[in-house]
């Protein structure tokens, strides 16, 4: 089967006339929220459920196999009572497993900046409408990537927060101790406007370090823009005790842990269904749940093992210090790019998204770089439960373009 282009990033369905059910907000925001996303228009992952509307989770044996939710989203019903106007459920990778941004049955949503290229997943509608000018907030989730991927490659902010600070209630998951949810925004502002309301009250924090990982930036295609993004801000004096920090994914093996722990719960999550229905998936979405079957208890008691090692290290290294590094290994991959080579990119944006989600790390992307007529950029992580003080440090960093 062929990726179709669609120009659209919303589902065009036969239940597209439902309308959702108003719901109680079950989510803890940090303030009276009433109206704070007053005009501001929503975009929602289509894996989230919503009262009333039906949830495909990107592919059509799900829809068939599933009754449409009664209950929604705490976190949509948060963002909706906040005054978000819901604008439409967006195309997701099958059951969120890629990082490509493409769908073989609903289509494949045209990145606005760069035709050619893919949009990135999964959250690949969810990006291309705020992208594209068609909704300001793009809501998604990010496993594996899902958010800051489709972030770099859109030219867009994406938050990926802390593992567990935001409910995972009502929705499909894919690995429960890797699943968040996340948001795409045009301006940071914006971001900062759907953390208000997402994330818990925090106590105020601030970084004495700023971190960074040049060995990564070293080995990716826009290190020269990197350099220069750091260069300048530098200059300004914002890079407060600077240090380096030598993070290694060989040697971590951050990839492989990831690929297979994920892959291990993936299949806990989903095995039953996938025998059961027998669903038509694309070429390489299947071949991943085939190798999630194949998983042993041995692989992820080791994998398991490492996850806790890389942790410990990397809460001991950050402290109250925030990373610097590379979100992407380069530009999103052309539609031209061969199977073979889009396996092999995918372990190297691996061994970078994964850094984050081994650790349940908050990951925020900025979208400061542009290569070739094509935006990248980097990304700060910081210690869990410091979501707000890294957007209060990216707002330090970004604050001659507020």
């Amino acid at each position: 089967m062929k990726h179709s282009i669609v120009q659209s990033p919303f589902l065009q369905l036969s239940h597209s006339d439902l309308q959702p059910i108003e719901a109680t907000s079950a989510c803890t925001s940090s303030q009276d929220m009433s109206a704070s996303l007053q005009g501001m228009r929503l975009a929602v992952k289509d894996l989230f459920h919503m009262a009333g509307l039906p949830t495909t989770a990107g592919n059509p044996s799900w829809l068939a196999s599933h009754d449409i939710p009664t209950n929604t989203s705490s976190s949509v019903t948060a963002l909706i009572e906040a005054g978000a106007q819901f604008s439409g459920k967006t195309i997701t990778d099958e059951l969120a497993y890629s990082l490509n941004g493409q769908n073989i049955h609903y289509g494949t949503p045209e990145n606005p900046i760069t035709p050619d290229r893919l949009p990135g997943g999964s959250s690949s509608g969810s990006a291309v409408a705020v992208s594209s000018g068609q909704s300001d907030i793009g809501l998604g989730t990010d496993t594996g990537g899902s958010i800051r991927v489709p972030a770099s490659y859109n030219g867009l902010f994406g938050l990926r927060p802390t593992h567990g600070v935001i409910k995972m209630d009502n929705m499909v998951g894919l690995a429960p101790s890797f699943d968040t949810v996340g948001w795409i925004t045009k301006d940071l502002i914006s971001l900062e406007k759907v953390a208000n309301v997402l994330l818990p009250v925090s106590k105020d924090t601030s970084y004495s370090q700023v971190l960074i990982a040049h060995n990564l930036i070293a080995q990716v295609a826009h290190k020269s823009e990197m350099k220069s993004v750091l260069s300048a801000w530098r200059q300004r004096g914002l890079l407060v005790n600077e240090a380096e920090l030598h993070l290694d994914p060989e040697e971590w093996k951050t990839s492989e842990t990831f690929r297979t722990l994920q892959g291990a719960e993936i299949w806990q999550e989903h095995g039953e269904w996938i025998d059961s229905e027998k669903p038509v998936f694309a070429e390489d979405i299947a071949q991943r749940f085939e190798w999630c079957r194949t998983i042993s208890a041995e692989e992820v008691k080791a994998a398991q093992e490492q996850r806790e090692a890389f942790s410990e290290w990397m809460q001991t290294a950050l402290k109250n210090s925030v990373m610097i590094i590379p979100t992407t290994p380069g530009l999103s991959p052309l539609f031209t790019t061969s199977n073979d080579e889009l396996a092999d990119y995918r372990n190297q944006l691996m061994n970078l998204t994964a850094i984050a989600g081994l650790a349940g790390l908050p990951q925020l992307h900025l979208p400061v770089c542009e290569l070739d007529g094509a935006p990248c950029g980097l990304s700060l992580v910081g210690p869990r439960g410091s979501d707000l003080a890294l957007i209060e440090f990216a707002k330090t960093l970004m604050e001659q373009d507020l």
